[in-house]
């Protein structure tokens, strides 16, 4: 008996998903048929589909102010490149360019920790804490070869090599993640952060990638 009743049933089923028009016909039926629910209580199909629509109009809520949140984020990134690279333009010489660039990175981008590595050396930065000079082809790079030769901006945990060469055995073990990027032939640049996921492998790098690409042709109009 009960398979005759689950043949029924799936016939039922199988006939109304046909002729879906059926329903329309007897609007009645709409209402007398209840749904069984989790909690063991019981609706009207009208009003489960109510609640499915809600559920679904909630979801559709979620997203949206997903995506308004990314796009504000996209805004605030664009603009404040947009300010950087004025900034940067109008930067008198090499140094000014270098001092911009992490000044602007600390105070506008809330970095913990930036530190810059030229290739050549730049008056006026030899005093700086957040810079140094190191020739390209020394030994001390040798782990950043593949970044230096092209490679893409390295984003999360440094190796611990990396980590303490760019912030020096004091900081190494406070910045928790970084976004590691080459400036072409002028040099290297660490944005470090105390947040373990402000930075991390698979993120957008459309910023820095647009960071990398100015940076060098700023610098190309001063002599280090």
């Amino acid at each position: 008996m009960s398979d005759v009743q689950e043949l029924a049933g799936h016939e039922v089923a199988a006939w109304i998903r046909q002729h879906p028009e059926f329903l329309q016909q007897y609007p009645d039926l709409v209402q007398s048929i209840v749904i069984p629910r989790s909690t063991g209580t019981t609706s009207s199909l009208a009003s489960y589909q109510l609640e499915i629509l809600r559920e679904k109009n909630r979801d559709l809520s979620r997203r949206l102010q997903d995506l308004y949140g990314v796009a504000q984020q996209n805004e605030q990134l664009t603009r404040f490149m947009h300010r950087l690279t004025l900034a940067l333009v109008r930067a008198d010489s090499a140094a000014d360019v270098w001092r911009t660039l992490a000044a602007s990175l600390t105070e506008d981008f809330n970095a913990s920790v930036v530190r810059t590595i030229s290739f050549e050396a730049v008056a006026g930065l030899e005093q700086e804490p957040w810079h140094r000079h190191i020739a390209r082809d020394s030994a001390a790079l040798a782990s950043f070869r593949d970044l230096i030769a092209g490679g893409d901006p390295i984003c999360g945990r440094l190796n611990p090599d990396k980590q303490e060469l760019l912030y020096g055995p004091e900081l190494a073990s406070q910045v928790q993640s970084s976004a590691l990027l080459s400036l072409g032939s002028a040099g290297l640049l660490a944005i470090g952060s105390h947040d373990a996921n402000r930075f991390y492998p698979g993120m957008g790098t459309l910023f820095l990638d647009l960071l990398a690409e100015a940076i060098p042709v700023i610098l190309s109009r001063h002599d280090t």
